[in-house]
């Protein structure tokens, strides 16, 4: 029996984002981010340790009696969303969502126990622009041992194990001190991209590949409209605060209708994608129309995020163009995010084949 989806936040999950806000802004500071992802260690493990393990939120998605809370998508949604807003240079979606999902749908106990302790950080192998239902690259399998090289997989860098699909059909794990994981130039520093390349490494079969790596894929895709959601709330709520304050002309920059105008229309795009991606969070959760709901939330999410941000850059004047000012994070992370597990395109052609909408006939001349 269908039921209807429920895009309004408990009075639970309310707290949750508080709680992880209040944590965010004491310790991810812009400046503290921009300084970071100068260093050669973008990822800021102290904080993940905080937030995965002293919070407990590394295992939202993992069943209490793998040690982890036994919360739902809507849960993580929340903590990926105000991740989003700050940017936060933590391995939590690929992780704590998308390694944690390919291990539960293996049936991978002990590895999700690890990960929902924050003892582990997981990676799935697959790069990060696969889109659920895309063909994705696999490594040989051969004299039981693994070969092959695989690119753009994110936070490769960190991974303790890396989660591997193999020509064999298994999903394999192996420990990133049998990999070589080199670092790819990536426009997003918050979220660098590696090379993983297996000379015969070592691997555990922990299930099959395809059934994991489909569902994985889906919940990444369905939760990073819930970051691309904060980015683009944060880029509109900033630049309504700076053309406050910002005076030209003895006037407010914001008193301007042109601006007024701009800015009315990008709040519209976020209310509609907060909607969408509440909606994606929901029916995962759920499990219930899911494959629609995160097609339809990727196919709107991508262009909204990126909008706010361009237009976050353009409004703050001069300081939106320099390095110091964090506008720049959020623009590359929205660029990054409209490709990452697919773009706006691949994911309107996906919901076309599930409602069955036939595609418009090709256009040119008659003959």
């Amino acid at each position: 029996m269908s039921t209807q989806p429920d895009l309004l936040h408990s009075a639970e999950e309310e707290a949750l984002r508080a709680a992880v806000r209040d944590l965010l802004t004491d310790h991810c500071r812009p400046a503290d981010v921009i300084a970071r992802v100068e260093s050669p260690t973008p990822h800021d493990l102290p904080l993940w340790k905080t937030l995965a393990g002293g919070m407990g939120l590394a295992g939202l998605l993992v069943p209490e009696e793998l040690g982890g809370q036994g919360a739902t998508h809507r849960e993580a949604a929340v903590v990926v969303e105000e991740l989003g807003r700050a940017v936060a240079p933590v391995p939590y979606l690929t992780s704590a969502v998308v390694a944690t999902e390919a291990l539960l749908a293996c049936g991978a106990d002990e590895l999700v126990t690890e990960l929902a302790s924050a003892t582990s950080i997981g990676v799935l192998a697959v790069g990060l622009h696969t889109a659920p239902g895309a063909p994705y690259p696999v490594v040989r399998r051969e004299n039981g041992s693994l070969h092959g090289e695989l690119t753009a997989v994110a936070d490769a860098t960190t991974a303790d194990v890396l989660l591997v699909p193999a020509d064999d059909g298994g999903l394999y794990a192996v420990a990133s001190s049998a990999a070589t994981v080199t670092g790819q130039v990536s426009l997003d520093l918050t979220r660098p991209v590696a090379r993983v390349r297996l000379d015969g490494a070592e691997g555990r079969r922990l299930g099959d590949a395809e059934p994991a790596v489909r569902r994985a894929l889906r919940a990444g895709a369905g939760l990073l409209a819930s970051e691309q959601l904060g980015l683009a709330d944060w880029a509109l709520t900033e630049t309504v605060r700076h053309l406050k304050e910002r005076k030209q002309f003895n006037r407010p920059v914001g008193g301007f209708q042109a601006l007024k105008h701009r800015l009315a229309q990008l709040w519209l795009e976020v209310v509609n994608l907060r909607a969408a991606a509440r909606n994606a969070a929901d029916a995962l959760a759920r499990d219930e129309d899911a494959d629609v709901a995160v097609a339809v939330a990727q196919a709107y999410a991508a262009p909204v995020a990126v909008h706010a941000a361009e237009e976050a850059v353009q409004l703050h004047g001069g300081i939106g163009m320099t390095w110091e000012h964090p506008a720049h994070l959020y623009l590359k992370r929205a660029k990054a995010d409209s490709i990452a597990y697919g773009t706006a395109g691949a994911h309107r052609d996906a919901l076309a084949r599930l409602v069955d909408l036939p595609a418009p006939p090709p256009s040119g001349p008659r003959p």
